[in-house]
């Protein structure tokens, strides 16, 4: 696959990518733990999603750690894990082609558990003036009814 042919990832043809994988969140989990479908959204609460996400760049799950405590108010950092999908997985549809063409933030979504196989323990944040103005972009597509997540 080279940058200017991009081949989608389903189900089906999952098993050619590799990790490291990561994933964002405001939760403390500890090696060995699942993360799994079926809990309340980091950023909706009226909505129990299907597939739980993730991506083979760091960058996408720092926003989703990030993102995650802002949307809960906390005022902690948020965590980054390496997981490991036990199941099939697919890319998010909800930033492939919808958002970016192709899957340049490499980032997927799976109705199996993830295995937290390990802890990022540095990494960098964004700007609070970056986070508010993402939040403040997330909420406007929310008041203009364009907030739509395939789940």
């Amino acid at each position: 696959m080279t940058d200017d042919h991009w081949e989608p990832v389903t189900f089906d043809s999952c098993e050619h990518v590799r990790g490291p994988f990561y994933h964002g969140t405001k939760a403390e989990l500890s090696i060995g733990d699942l993360l799994s479908p079926g809990f309340v959204s980091n950023y909706d609460e009226d909505r129990v999603l299907h597939h739980i996400y993730f991506s083979s760049l760091l960058e996408p799950a720092i926003w989703g750690a990030e993102l995650a405590v802002a949307f809960a108010g906390s005022g902690e950092p948020g965590s980054i894990y390496i997981v490991e999908p036990t199941g099939a997985f697919e890319d998010d549809p909800n930033l492939t082609n919808k958002r970016f063409p192709g899957n340049p933030t490499k980032s997927y979504r799976t109705r199996h558990p993830l295995r937290v196989i390990d802890v990022v323990k540095e990494w960098q944040g964004h700007a609070q003036e970056d986070i508010r103005k993402m939040l403040d972009s997330l909420q406007e597509l929310k008041r203009r009814g364009l907030a739509i997540i395939e789940d």
